[in-house]
C-alpha cells in the first residue's frame, strides 16, 4: 500500500510540474501566435517620416565654378554626398547650429582677402567647426599642420597654439588658398589641394595629364571632398528644402566679449580669470589657443585675451 502511495505521489508531482511547464510555455507562444492586436496592422514606420531621392540643383557650383552634372559619374558622386549629408540629420543639424555662431567670424575675413564665401563650408568639412585634431597632427577649424602654421606666422609651442585661434587661423587659411589659386588657376583644384596637399594634386595632374578637378581620378577622400563641401553648402543654406525644421532660437550664438591685452608672463590663468569673475574653464572656452595653465612670455609679446561680458556667466557659489 505504501508502495502504491509513493507511485501515486510521483505521478501527481509529474502532472503538476508538467502543467506548470505547459502554462509557462503556452502563454507567450499563444500571444505571439495571435500576432498584433487590432489596429496594429495600420501602423507603419513611414508614418510621419519619408525617405526619398534628392533633387540636385541644376546650378550647382563651387565658388562660381559649375559642376558638370551632365556627366553621369559626376552626378552619382554628387548624389552620394547629398544623400549622406541630408540623411545624417544629427550631424547636419549640428553644422547648422555651429555655422550660425562661427560664420559671422569667418565670412568677413574671407571677404577681406578676396576668398569666395563658399570656402567657409570647407572649414565645416575639415573640422565640423570644432577645434579638432587629426591623426596627422592638423589642428583647429582649418586643420592646419604645425609646419604650415609656423610658415605663415602662427605661434605654436607648449604655451600657445594659434591654430586654435579662429580669426588668426582663418587668415592663414586665406593666405594659403590665395597662393595655390595662383598656381592652379581654379578654386575647385585649390580646395582639393587644401585636402590632399598641393604636391599630391600636382602629381595626379602630371600623371593623368588633366588640369580639371572633375577629370581627375583621385583618392577616396579627396575625390569626395569638393562634392561634400557643395552638399554641406546647399543643405545649410536651404534647411527647409531638405526637411530641417529649425527655429531661430535653436541656433548657437556667440557670447559677447571684450578684449584684454597681456604683455607679461601669467603665473596662473585660473587666478587671472578670477579677476574678471569667471573661472579657468570659461577663460579657455573663449581662448582655446592658450594651451597651458600659465604663460611664460619671456619676450613681452602682446597677446589679446577675450573675456565674456560681465554678468553673462553666473558664477557658482562654491
Amino acid at each position: 500500500m505504501k508502495h502504491i502511495k509513493n507511485i501515486l505521489a510521483v505521478i501527481g508531482l509529474v502532472v503538476v510540474i508538467g502543467s506548470l511547464i505547459f502554462a509557462a510555455q503556452s502563454t507567450p507562444l499563444e500571444k505571439h501566435a495571435k500576432g498584433p492586436s487590432i489596429g496594429d496592422s495600420d501602423k507603419n514606420v513611414s508614418n510621419g517620416y519619408q525617405i526619398s531621392a534628392i533633387e540636385i540643383p541644376d546650378d550647382l557650383n563651387f565658388a562660381g565654378e559649375s559642376v558638370p552634372l551632365e556627366d553621369p559619374e559626376i552626378l552619382e558622386r554628387v548624389d552620394r554626398e547629398f544623400l549622406v549629408n541630408t540623411y545624417w540629420q544629427s550631424n547636419a543639424l549640428l553644422m547648422m547650429k555651429r555655422a550660425h555662431k562661427y560664420f559671422p567670424v569667418i565670412e568677413p575675413i574671407l571677404a577681406k582677402n578676396g576668398i569666395p564665401d563658399d570656402f567657409k563650408y570647407l572649414a565645416v568639412a575639415e573640422s565640423g567647426l570644432q577645434n579638432a585634431v587629426s591623426p596627422a597632427g592638423a589642428r583647429g577649424f582649418w586643420q592646419i599642420m604645425k609646419g604650415t602654421a609656423k610658415e605663415y606666422g602662427l605661434e605654436v609651442n607648449s604655451n600657445v597654439d594659434e591654430r586654435y585661434h579662429v580669426e588668426k587661423a582663418t587668415q592663414v587659411a586665406c593666405e594659403y588658398l590665395k597662393k595655390w589659386k595662383k598656381r592652379f588657376g581654379s578654386w575647385t583644384l585649390t580646395a582639393a589641394a587644401y585636402n590632399a596637399g598641393p604636391s599630391g594634386i600636382r602629381k595626379y595632374m602630371d600623371i593623368q595629364k588633366a588640369d580639371n578637378y572633375y577629370d581627375l581620378l583621385l583618392g577616396e577622400e579627396t575625390g569626395r571632398y569638393v562634392f561634400r563641401i557643395m552638399a554641406i553648402k546647399e543643405i545649410i543654406s536651404n534647411p527647409d528644402k531638405y526637411g530641417f525644421d529649425v527655429e531661430k532660437e535653436d541656433f548657437y550664438n556667440a557670447v559677447p566679449t571684450f578684449s584684454v591685452e597681456v604683455d607679461t608672463s601669467v603665473a596662473s590663468w585660473a587666478d587671472f580669470a578670477k579677476l574678471y569673475e569667471i573661472n579657468y574653464k570659461i577663460l579657455k572656452r573663449h581662448n582655446p589657443w592658450l594651451r597651458e595653465p600659465h604663460l611664460n612670455n619671456s619676450t613681452g609679446k602682446k597677446y589679446v585675451v577675450e573675456i565674456p561680458n560681465k554678468g553673462y556667466y553666473r558664477q557658482s557659489s562654491r
